[in-house]
């Protein structure tokens, strides 16, 4: 394929923007060293990226899927707890996760004025300069 365009690929993605994000992924994976799937040809690594899209080499789906995993900061598992499970307490003693859930419930905190915290900003030094900044 001596030229990609948008149309080559429109109809593995539909959506322009989608192909672009997909495009851009990919050519970050294959800068960090990923193998690539069609030959090189003498091209950058964005065409790289849409000819494999264009020649069905990968998987838009795997790309998107992958996108998603490598933008997610935290992912959550759920693990269900069993109940009246016991948990050690920072004193070295044994509480009951029963009694845990209703101590975290009566959790308040401290209000403060506005006058409060303009008094404590006041009271705040500044940094000394330095020549790094």
């Amino acid at each position: 394929m001596a030229r990609v365009t948008v149309e080559d690929c429109i109809d593995k993605v539909d959506n322009r923007f989608e192909l672009v994000l997909l495009a851009g992924h990919r050519a970050r994976q294959i800068s960090q060293g990923a193998q690539i799937t069609v030959p090189r040809d003498n091209d950058k690594n964005p065409v790289i990226a849409l000819r494999e899209i264009a020649d069905e080499t990968l998987s838009p789906d795997d790309l998107k899927e992958d996108l998603i995993h490598s933008l997610q900061k935290h992912v959550e598992v759920d693990e269900p707890e069993a109940d009246g499970e016991v948990i050690a307490d920072q004193t070295g003693g044994a509480v009951a996760a029963a009694e845990t859930d209703d101590a975290e419930e009566n959790v308040t905190f401290d209000r403060m004025t506005e006058e409060d915290l303009l008094a404590g900003i006041e009271g705040l030094v500044p940094p000394e300069k330095s020549d790094d900044y």
